[in-house]
């Protein structure tokens, strides 16, 4: 393993703390600064919408500047954001703070992504980018009882101080261990990137002519409605449906958390042997899955086990959508970004549609069935991309007269 692909990876762990772990602190925030739970809930759902922003319009900012130099000016920024809500004096300070560590987000993971790809051979891309994204999945296992813990015993403050040293270690380990020009990475059978892939704005834009990246895009916005659209209020599911205790949710949420780093891992490994056969396998895992939970949620046992392979089928694309899409795109950093941009907005459909399902009165077993169906959706949308790509590769081996 490359030592840079460590950093990289260092830098995910950091900003996947940074977002998770306010859940477990938010009591303690909204109690310090005197705000209500609503007001508090704003550091979560404003570094969310800071994420979408920041995705394309940090990386369309920097579209000319080295990428490493990019990655060392994002680290600093994300180290910025956490030390101001770390010394935060009152609540719009702290606000102020997730925004500033929230922009840095889509553009790390879009463009870390490039970087992590052009680390390694071109036919381990795709596991490439998994390490990178290790980081942030462990953070999503251990995010919320960090915070929890280091919040309990010596104070909100103490979990940000925390990821701050984290960042400012990531942002040395970037600096000194990501080479400044890595080689362009191609892949076999597949659209070979520019020998140096576009950097200018309008050459990047230029890449969203391609078709496959629109699908690539919509098939990752989906893929993510659906795993979002049942995890929203996956809490509610155990409790009403399966019969757990409220306490009990925390464990679960770990599980799935493992599920998460399982899935990014084997779906990293998977996409380099045959990536849209894994695309397509780990979207319909994840439809079957979410089908069978809503069927089986009122045993506990299936729950536990269900939530985890829905950890699993959940992220096993994530990967080789990235590569997928960056491929198609050239190597374009601002598709890589848009790709991060895609999923939020997924995240947000998703969340919303499973909403509506319980406001409609279908009951808590409900956004596992809208899950269900959005995942199918990506399904569908990857098999077409599929076909697409493949008569287009089989067009041009044809010979012409």
């Amino acid at each position: 393993m490359p030592s840079g692909l460590v950093a990289l990876a260092l830098g995910g762990f950091g900003i996947g703390l940074t977002e998770f772990l306010i859940a477990g602190l938010l009591p303690q925030v909204a109690s310090s600064f005197t705000v209500s739970e609503a007001a508090a809930g704003w550091l979560i759902s404003g570094y969310a919408l800071s994420v979408a922003v920041g995705a394309i319009a940090l990386t369309a900012a920097t579209a000319r500047l080295p990428r490493k130099q990019v990655l060392v000016g994002l680290v600093a920024l994300f180290v910025l954001g956490n030390l101001l809500s770390a010394i935060a004096p009152d609540y719009p300070v702290m606000l102020l703070g997730r925004i500033v560590a929230a922009l840095c987000h889509g553009s790390f993971f879009g463009i870390g992504s490039l970087v992590a790809r052009s680390l390694v051979a071109p036919e381990k891309k795709s596991q490439a980018v998994a390490i990178m994204f290790a980081g942030l999945t462990v953070a999503n296992v251990l995010g919320v009882p960090f915070g929890a813990l280091l919040g309990e015993r010596w104070g909100w403050r103490a979990a940000f101080w925390a990821v701050t040293a984290i960042g400012v270690l990531a942002l040395a380990g970037i600096a000194a261990l990501v080479p400044a020009s890595p080689r362009p990475a191609t892949g076999a059978g597949e659209p070979d990137p520019d020998p140096v892939p576009p950097s200018g704005l309008r050459a990047q834009v230029r890449a969203f002519r391609s078709w496959q990246v629109w699908l690539t895009l919509a098939a990752t916005a989906l893929s993510y409605g659906g795993m979002f659209g049942a995890f929203s209020y996956i809490a509610y599911t155990f409790t009403e449906v399966s019969g757990f205790a409220s306490a009990d949710v925390a464990w679960l949420l770990m599980v799935y958390g493992v599920g998460l780093v399982v899935g990014n891992l084997v779906g990293g490994r998977a996409a380099d042997r045959d990536r849209d056969r894994a695309l397509v396998l780990s979207l319909l895992g994840l439809t079957l899955t979410l089908a069978l939970f809503g069927l089986l949620a009122g045993s506990a046992t299936a729950s536990v086990v269900l939530v985890f392979v829905m950890g699993v089928t959940g992220f096993a694309s994530v990967p080789g959508m990235i590569t997928r899409v960056t491929d198609f795109a050239h190597g374009a950093a601002l598709a890589a970004s848009a790709n991060v941009s895609a999923s939020n907005v997924g995240n947000a459909l998703g969340a919303w549609l499973g909403g509506l399902a319980i406001t409609a009165g279908l009951g808590y077993t409900s956004p596992l069935y809208v899950g269900a169906g959005i995942a199918l959706l990506s399904t569908v949308v990857m098999v077409i991309a599929a076909r697409q790509a493949r008569s287009s590769q089989v067009a041009d081996r044809v010979p012409t007269r």
